[in-house]
């Protein structure tokens, strides 16, 4: 998948020059931050809804758009797909990789608890 992810990343960066009129990708481009976040917001909710509704089909659907969508908008504000890997690879260091950060724990605190 990081392959697939980063070669998609590839190709949202090539569409920012080609016609918004021909490409999907160079329209949703320009027309801004608010609606790239808006069409993330829009398909996680799909995805969580086809989840709930046990669709697994649609949940694989609705998460390669996801994944697109969210990949367009890490292209409009500088973010890599590699930054996005060397985090989950620094928090995995820290708590497993099946874990997240704790919310509202400053990172210091954190790596002192599994330190200790």
């Amino acid at each position: 998948m990081v392959d697939s992810v980063s070669r998609l990343h590839a190709a949202v960066l090539a569409a920012r020059s080609r016609d918004p009129a021909f490409s999907r990708t160079a329209k949703l481009l320009g027309e801004g931050m608010p609606k790239m976040a808006k069409k993330v917001a829009e398909e996680a909710v799909e995805v969580g809804l086809e989840a709930v509704q046990g669709d697994r089909r649609r949940t694989i659907l609705e998460s390669a758009d996801l994944i697109y969508n969210l990949v367009v908008l890490w292209s409009e504000i500088g973010i890599a797909p590699d930054d996005v890997w060397r985090e989950i690879d620094r928090r995995e260091q820290l708590y497993g990789i099946a874990e997240k950060l704790p919310k509202g724990r400053p990172i210091k605190l954190a790596q002192r608890i599994d330190a200790g």
